[in-house]
């Protein structure tokens, strides 16, 4: 049954108050004036929001993967810093963290440049992710649509994830050249089942939600792809 249309509300940005090109840091804050614009014709009173912003807006996520010689499929994934898990303050946990905090296993991923705002923008930064992360080096043109893109935190900043997965071969990975950054320095790169990485998901083991959605997307995507029969012989 699909979902009825949403309500048709819409919101109109009154003043914003950014800080100058110069002076932005790898994500600012905009303040803003706003009100919202009901469907049937109500106009709510001004209020303020602060949204998060960045230059370089969105990312891609792509899923490496390949049978093994059981013909269990595999996925590739990696360990990453994120400070700020790292540095969440203490006063806020509802419950006790655990002390590899900010230190998560996650899908390849990284934002998407200014060049590469199209459809084939996205496929190209997609293989550079994976080559710089896990040291597959494949075309853009493998890099294949793991469902539609989400806004993993609509509340906070208007960041969209594009999803791609990637058929791989493990005899031909290389050391991944990184990007530079310090966060991706001695990154550990694991081949695990994606049965046993879901299960490292209901465990709490992994954390990074957009990893958990791309691999039960990539769950469905097999689930879903015919079998190969193979045709009785004439009697």
């Amino acid at each position: 049954m699909p979902l009825p249309p949403l309500p048709g509300h819409r919101l109109e940005i009154l003043s914003e108050t950014s800080p100058p090109v110069e002076a932005r840091g790898f994500v600012y804050v905009r303040k803003l004036e706003m009100r919202a614009l009901f469907a049937d014709g109500e106009v709510s009173a001004p209020f303020s929001y602060d949204c998060g912003d960045r230059t370089r807006m969105d990312a891609v996520v792509v899923l490496p993967h390949y049978a093994d010689a059981e013909g269990r499929r595999m996925v590739v994934l990696r360990s990453a810093l994120r400070p700020p898990a790292a540095v969440r303050p203490r006063e806020v946990w509802p419950v006790p963290e655990k002390d590899s905090l900010g230190e998560m296993w996650e899908a390849p991923a990284g934002l998407v440049e200014v060049e590469e705002r199209s459809e084939q923008g996205l496929r190209i930064g997609a293989a550079r992710e994976l080559l710089e992360e896990t040291g597959f080096d494949l075309p853009e043109t493998a890099m294949e649509a793991l469902g539609p893109s989400m806004f993993p935190t609509p509340g906070l900043i208007g960041e969209r994830h594009f999803f791609f997965h990637a058929e791989v071969d493990p005899k031909r990975r290389i050391t991944p050249p990184e990007d530079g950054s310090i966060l991706e320095r001695q990154a550990l790169l694991i081949d695990v089942s994606l049965s046993d990485a879901l299960a490292a998901c209901r465990a709490g083991e992994i954390e990074d939600a957009k990893t958990e959605l791309a691999l039960r997307r990539l769950v469905e995507l097999f689930d879903q792809r015919p079998t190969a029969v193979t045709p009785s012989a004439p009697k």
